[in-house]
């Protein structure tokens, strides 16, 4: 499994090591208590469409825990809402996304809004 950042047709690698945070406890502790991560790391988590009518709903992510700063990247149907560096202990953010991203910091440096990132399998 990968992370391609895909912006105007110019591929770019952005994890090789990936996780999946698919159950409720996974991703509530995220990052929380890791000491480190490996620079081709990311961690990913999918959220299904809200129910009645399959909107996608705001998600949160903290660094309440987490003991160095890391690169988050909110998506919805792979196009990219909000790119942020988090730092540890005091960050927040959140935006609309069925998918959101970890990485480490400075991974995410050339991503934009409205880019396309993609997982792989």
């Amino acid at each position: 499994m990968r992370v391609v950042h895909d912006p105007d047709g110019a591929s770019r690698v952005l994890a090789t090591n990936v996780h999946t945070a698919d159950s409720m406890l996974e991703k509530s502790k995220g990052l929380m208590f890791c000491r480190t991560i490996p620079d081709d790391y990311a961690l990913v988590f999918r959220f299904e469409p809200s129910w009645p009518f399959g909107s996608v709903r705001r998600r949160v992510i903290h660094m309440l825990f987490v003991k160095f700063p890391t690169d988050v990247v909110w998506l919805a149907e792979s196009e990219v809402r909000k790119v942020k560096t988090m730092q540890p202990w005091r960050s927040i953010g959140s935006a609309k996304a069925d998918t959101v991203i970890e990485f480490p910091a400075g991974t995410a440096d050339d991503v934009e809004v409205g880019d396309t990132v993609v997982v792989e399998s």
